[in-house]
């Protein structure tokens, strides 16, 4: 077994539906950006082993502050409010390796 990690980064946004007019990532467009990122990562052959992937995830439970995504394995938290904060997140911290301050949480 090899201590390497199968990903680089392994990205996962928070796809929660809340019933009852509570704050979710679902209604924030989450859809939306987890699909714009996981195109854009393809587009930029930085998908698969080794690189980068791009996963949904159920609560993360920091709704209130969201949409969010976390990056592993850093366990960097983002914010986010459209597909031009998507591409900062990608640009900057999974092709760059630098945090997104504007956007972190």
């Amino acid at each position: 077994m090899s201590d390497t990690p199968y990903y680089k980064h392994h990205v996962f946004f928070c796809m929660n539906q809340r019933d009852g007019g509570r704050p979710c990532c679902h209604d924030s467009g989450a859809k939306e950006a987890q699909e714009h990122a996981k195109k854009r990562i393809k587009d930029l052959k930085l998908s698969g082993q080794g690189k980068v992937r791009i996963n949904k995830s159920g609560c993360l439970d920091r709704c209130e502050e969201g949409p969010v995504v976390v990056i592993y394995p850093e366990g960097t938290w983002y914010t986010y409010v459209d597909k031009h904060d998507i591409d900062d997140i990608i640009d900057q911290h999974l092709v760059g390796g630098q945090v997104v301050e504007r956007l972190k949480i």
